[in-house]
Protein backbone atom coordinates (compact mmCIF):
# COMPACT_ATOMS: atom_id res chain seq x y z
CA UNK A 1 0.00 0.00 0.00
CA UNK A 2 0.91 3.47 -0.76
CA UNK A 3 0.48 6.60 1.46
CA UNK A 4 1.04 9.83 -0.91
CA UNK A 5 0.84 13.28 0.63
CA UNK A 6 -0.12 16.20 -1.03
CA UNK A 7 2.91 18.40 -2.46
CA UNK A 8 3.01 21.93 -4.14
CA UNK A 9 4.55 22.78 -6.84
CA UNK A 10 7.44 25.59 -6.12
CA UNK A 11 9.34 25.75 -9.33
CA UNK A 12 8.80 24.40 -12.90
CA UNK A 13 12.02 22.76 -14.27
CA UNK A 14 13.04 22.39 -17.73
CA UNK A 15 12.12 19.08 -19.13
CA UNK A 16 8.92 18.76 -17.73
CA UNK A 17 10.11 18.55 -13.84
CA UNK A 18 9.15 20.46 -11.56
CA UNK A 19 10.60 21.26 -7.67
CA UNK A 20 8.01 20.00 -4.94
CA UNK A 21 7.14 21.14 -1.28
CA UNK A 22 5.73 17.82 0.55
CA UNK A 23 3.16 19.02 2.54
CA UNK A 24 4.51 22.05 4.86
CA UNK A 25 7.41 20.54 5.52
CA UNK A 26 10.97 21.40 4.79
CA UNK A 27 11.55 18.26 2.43
CA UNK A 28 11.42 19.07 -1.27
CA UNK A 29 12.08 16.59 -4.36
CA UNK A 30 11.76 16.94 -8.00
CA UNK A 31 9.47 14.69 -10.04
CA UNK A 32 7.80 14.50 -13.53
CA UNK A 33 5.09 16.49 -14.41
CA UNK A 34 4.95 14.65 -17.44
CA UNK A 35 1.82 12.38 -16.60
CA UNK A 36 -0.29 15.41 -15.63
CA UNK A 37 -3.26 15.82 -17.98
CA UNK A 38 -3.12 19.46 -17.74
CA UNK A 39 0.29 21.56 -17.71
CA UNK A 40 1.65 22.48 -14.40
CA UNK A 41 2.34 25.55 -12.74
CA UNK A 42 4.17 26.86 -9.71
CA UNK A 43 1.43 26.94 -6.83
CA UNK A 44 -0.16 23.81 -7.51
CA UNK A 45 -0.93 21.00 -5.16
CA UNK A 46 -0.06 17.68 -6.96
CA UNK A 47 0.07 14.13 -5.72
CA UNK A 48 3.35 12.26 -6.43
CA UNK A 49 3.96 8.73 -6.66
CA UNK A 50 7.27 6.89 -7.79
CA UNK A 51 8.84 10.54 -9.01
CA UNK A 52 6.12 11.04 -11.04
CA UNK A 53 3.12 14.12 -10.41
CA UNK A 54 0.13 11.92 -11.16
CA UNK A 55 -2.60 14.10 -10.45
CA UNK A 56 -3.82 17.63 -8.73
CA UNK A 57 -5.82 18.59 -6.16
CA UNK A 58 -7.39 22.47 -5.32
CA UNK A 59 -5.98 23.82 -2.51
CA UNK A 60 -9.22 22.53 -0.70
CA UNK A 61 -8.92 19.35 -1.47
CA UNK A 62 -4.76 19.44 -0.60
CA UNK A 63 -5.70 20.92 2.73
CA UNK A 64 -8.38 18.81 3.85
CA UNK A 65 -6.07 15.58 2.63
CA UNK A 66 -3.15 17.46 5.17
CA UNK A 67 -5.27 17.87 7.89
CA UNK A 68 -6.77 14.38 7.95
CA UNK A 69 -2.98 12.88 7.78
CA UNK A 70 -1.82 15.47 10.31
CA UNK A 71 -4.68 13.82 12.48
CA UNK A 72 -3.84 10.34 11.94
CA UNK A 73 -0.18 11.08 12.15
CA UNK A 74 -1.02 12.62 15.96
CA UNK A 75 -2.84 9.91 16.95
CA UNK A 76 -0.72 7.01 16.04
CA UNK A 77 2.58 8.84 17.30
CA UNK A 78 1.10 11.33 20.11
CA UNK A 79 3.07 13.98 19.03
CA UNK A 80 2.14 16.76 16.05
CA UNK A 81 3.22 16.05 12.77
CA UNK A 82 5.57 18.25 10.83
CA UNK A 83 4.62 17.88 6.79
Amino acid sequence: MCLAIPARIVEILPADMAKVRIGESSTYITASTMLLPEPAKAGDYVIVHAGFCLHTLTDAEAEDSLAALREIAEAACGMPANF
